[in-house]
């Protein structure tokens, strides 16, 4: 007889709550010490809602393999009012029609043209920068990669005021998420308490800028060659039928989100660990002289550039851009031989697999160079998932991966960063694994 997964020994919880509380103060510590503690698969309360922890990389894929049996979590569902029908949190045959449709925009081919874009960028920001002045870097790289990500979707230089519209409205988004997040997704969106009417508010002018762009580009009819007129001229195979400016407008949020804030995080984390591991850095300036000289990085040069994308693939392991995955049960099921209840909320975590000892020696340690003899194939699937994995696999995770090692490559040519001493870092695990105040470094001309 298959035993239930709620058998297993779990943490005790609250009789009101749960675990909620628990989970809801540091979700990364909590689901770190659960799986210390009850090893592949712990049982949660979360509210009144079942849920469980994996850490069996096995079980892990068995679930991202399957997109009909394990849908969107509650929390994701939450975001609709933000990403809309977008590819992050559509579901069934609206998700694959949206996939099919948007797959060509993120070829190889196609996003080879936007490494130029990306450095061009990146130097253009430097030009401010000063020898020995202090910045927050998370910031900084926020502004770019937005900069960067609008210009690719939109082929538009945004204004300051744009930017700062379009920030605003992901960042109350953020919080709004973090905050619903340690409520356990209890008080509703509609609610009219001062953080949902807020997040309404940003939503709307996000909305006003992106509707404003997409009529403007079906009035004039130019191509410009962009991620947006690549969208508009999508066409289905099946019914030959074009997105809708809904739907265009719900792919350009979930891309601005995605295309922007995970790279920018994943970069303010490189940046403190290369400060926090000096000899990490001397070896990659060393690579950036060796293989670049003066100039700067292009498409041309990513395979030689190992180390970088080595130094990126280690940051990625130790502060993943996503720190955690959910998906729900839609009906009863087994795992790993356990029987699992429908509604089951089931908790993969990117953090806690990364540092996994089981999988990874010194797992606390920042070392590049444990990626030098093709780890990645080594590892066995549902260990690393920086993107994910399954069907619903990242489909920018070819875009990501080059504008990251790009911007490293030109950033780091000409400045080293240091990190302000007794500045507060802390991970703030919310859509994205963000710094809550922020990475304060120096700059030191090269």
């Amino acid at each position: 007889m298959t035993q239930d997964i709620f058998d297993l020994p779990g943490p005790e919880g609250n009789s009101l709550v749960g675990n909620l509380a628990d989970f809801g103060r540091n979700p990364l510590e909590f689901m770190t010490e659960c799986v210390q503690k009850y090893g592949d698969i712990t049982p949660l309360r979360l509210g009144l809602a079942p849920a469980c922890v994996l850490a069996n990389p096995e079980y892990i894929q068995y679930v991202l393999k399957d997109r009909e049996l394990f849908v969107k979590s509650r929390g994701l569902k939450a975001l609709k009012t933000l990403l809309g029908e977008g590819l992050l949190s559509s579901e069934g045959d609206s998700w694959f029609r949206q996939r099919r449709l948007t797959q060509p925009i993120f070829h190889q081919k196609r996003i080879a043209g936007y490494g130029e874009v990306m450095v061009a960028y990146t130097e253009r920001m430097l030009e401010s920068w000063k020898d020995g002045e202090t910045r927050d870097i998370h910031a900084d790289m926020m502004r770019l990669t937005l900069n960067i990500v609008m210009k690719t979707i939109f082929n538009s230089d945004i204004t300051e005021g744009e930017a700062k519209d379009v920030a605003h409205a992901l960042d109350v988004a953020m919080d709004w998420f973090e905050s619903k997040r340690k409520q356990g997704f209890l008080i509703l969106e509609w609610f009219p308490r001062p953080e949902n009417i807020r997040y309404r508010n940003a939503i709307q002018q996000l909305d006003k800028n992106i509707y404003n762009i997409i009529n403007q580009r079906r009035v004039s009819g130019e191509d410009p060659g962009d991620l947006l007129s690549m969208l508009m001229q999508a066409q289905d195979e099946e019914d030959g039928s074009k997105m809708t400016d809904k739907q265009l407008r719900d792919e350009a949020a979930t891309l601005i989100l995605a295309g922007h804030e995970t790279t920018a995080n994943t970069l303010a984390w490189t940046w403190m660990l290369l400060s926090q591991y000096p000899e990490a850095r001397t070896k990659l300036q060393e690579e950036l002289r060796e293989v670049l000289g003066n100039r700067v990085p292009t498409m041309a040069d990513l395979p030689r550039l190992r180390y970088t994308d080595m130094v990126i693939k280690e940051a990625m392991r130790l502060y993943p851009a996503v720190a955690t995955m959910a998906r729900q049960t839609i009906k009863d099921c087994e795992i790993g031989g356990y029987q699992v209840p429908a509604g089951c909320a089931i908790i993969m975590s990117q953090w806690v697999m990364h540092r996994h000892p089981r999988y990874f020696e010194d797992a606390e340690e920042f070392k590049p160079e444990r990626w030098a003899g093709d780890l990645e194939k080594q590892l066995p699937r549902g260990v690393y998932f920086p993107f994910g994995d399954g069907p619903r696999i990242c489909i920018g995770k070819g875009f990501a991966l080059m504008e990251a090692v790009l911007l490293l490559a030109t950033i780091s040519q000409k400045f080293e960063l240091n990190l302000v001493p007794e500045h507060p870092i802390v991970p703030q695990p919310s859509i994205t694994l963000r710094p809550e105040h922020g990475i304060k470094v120096t700059l030191k001309n090269l």
